[in-house]
């Protein structure tokens, strides 16, 4: 038996049909037979009881037939050390992502090692047309480039980011609400002038104020920077089913 066909016979194992169908209507673009159903602390779990085995065989095993295999992928990128290694490990995995689910569990520590490096690569990705890749890199400059590792031209990079997408514009949004959490000063720029698409700066300064990380004196000036805004394209896939 493959390492592959192990895991998937574990996953099975633990499957929970209800958290299947709650899984599908959180990651609607994920067919329903493509989700096994297994909750986090189990998945966990197993992929830690997998800690010493060899995972190239199952690494290499592009596409997986399920969205439980691929956050798996996602955790054992996580434990490469090298950075080379794991940007290597995160370009091969990155085109078969297909949820955002999946694309925010690829956190790899590895890649705050080299971050001018990180940071090409982040051009890249945004350039990529592909919605989780175009997402996974703004998710890179929330995690590794706020903070004391700001700069301006960060904030320029996502910022410049256009897209339809919804699941692109969220992390856009996710992102300018974290910085204006961590860097407001320097931020706040871009909210006064609006640099971001109508929906996008909204969604930002609404989860700018649902955070316990910004000041009441800051939430009650972002509030009167909300802009009227009449578009419809980034509605939430979720909407059909809330």
């Amino acid at each position: 038996m493959s390492i592959t066909d192990d895991i998937r016979k574990r996953l099975h194992e633990l499957e929970d049909r209800d958290y299947g169908d709650f899984s599908a209507r959180i990651i609607p673009n994920v067919p329903r037979e493509r989700i096994i159903g297994v909750r986090s602390p189990k998945l966990k779990k197993l992929v830690s009881e997998y800690r010493d085995a060899d995972m190239s065989g199952f690494l290499a095993e592009l596409p997986h037939r399920y969205a439980e295999e691929n956050y798996i992928h996602a955790q054992l990128i996580n434990r490469i050390r090298d950075y080379d290694s794991c940007i290597a490990a995160v370009e091969a995995f990155l085109p078969y992502i297909d949820n955002w689910a999946v694309c925010d569990s690829l956190t790899p520590k590895a890649l705050a090692k080299n971050r001018p490096a990180l940071l090409q690569k982040v051009r890249e990705w945004h350039g990529s047309g592909h919605t989780y890749t175009v997402r996974f890199g703004t998710g890179c400059l929330m995690r590794y480039f706020l903070g004391a590792d700001f700069k301006p031209e960060y904030a320029e990079m996502a910022a410049a980011v256009r897209s339809e997408e919804y699941y692109i514009n969220m992390m856009t949004a996710w992102y300018f609400a974290t910085a204006l959490a961590k860097n407001y000063d320097e931020v706040l720029p871009f909210i006064e002038q609006r640099r971001l698409d109508p929906w996008t700066h909204n969604k930002a300064i609404q989860k700018a104020i649902e955070s316990y990380r910004v000041t009441k004196e800051h939430k009650d000036y972002l509030r009167t920077l909300k802009t009227v805004t009449s578009r419809t394209s980034a509605v939430s896939p979720f909407s059909a089913s809330l």
